[in-house]
């Protein structure tokens, strides 16, 4: 998935129910990062966004741009409509969205890659650690910054926050041991030298 995308739905959004701005959440939150995002990141099919001025709005539009719906047929992405309130979030992450401008009348809203980890977490299906891992490995997700946002992180009950907890420590030995691995790796053997003799050179005349 890609911006472009994103735009072509919410555009289409727009025109059904006049909403300019949309905030997404989930996985493709990471297309509002600025750097290089890894492709398993985006690999996603689904549109995790609610309208901002307006939220419940969003659901009105799942019967033309939900899944199943034609614009799923025509395009092979859709809208996921969701509410602010289904994912747990560190406090603070409204601050932190990031916005981008799509088109003149139309902007995006990206949760933050962190707090989008952080929301993963408490969820940690499969695909969830799939998704935290790359971000980890390229620096796009830090541990520093999820420690500091665990702490401001309300879970929904005591069994969410000790799987987060757990999840996050597997993840932290993970990337150390990824970091150790690398800095193992041997280096290229120098190349022998060659035991082919160069024949005596003739003096100059």
């Amino acid at each position: 998935m890609r911006r472009e995308d994103l735009r072509r739905l919410f555009a289409r959004a727009r025109d059904l129910c006049g909403e300019t701005d949309y905030v997404v959440l989930g996985s493709l939150a990471v297309l509002g990062y600025a750097g290089e995002v890894p492709p398993r990141m985006a690999a996603s099919l689904d549109v995790d966004a609610f309208t901002k001025s307006d939220p419940a709005r969003v659901f009105g539009l799942a019967p033309v741009l939900g899944q199943g719906s034609p614009f799923e047929a025509e395009h092979g992405y859709y809208l996921d409509p969701i509410s602010p309130r289904v994912a747990t979030l560190p406090a603070g992450w409204e601050d932190r969205l990031v916005r981008i401008q799509l088109e003149p009348e139309l902007a995006a809203w990206f949760l933050e890659p962190n707090d989008a980890a952080v929301s993963k977490y408490a969820r940690m299906e499969p695909r969830d650690r799939e998704w935290i891992r790359p971000g980890l490995r390229t620096g796009m997700i830090s541990m520093a910054i999820l420690d500091a946002r665990f702490t401001r992180t309300t879970f929904l009950d005591a069994q969410e926050s000790l799987r987060a907890r757990k999840a996050l420590e597997e993840d932290r030995r993970w990337l150390r041991a990824k970091a150790r691995s690398a800095t193992r790796r041997p280096t290229a053997e120098p190349a022998m030298p060659s035991s082919r003799q160069e024949p005596p050179r003739g003096r100059g005349a």
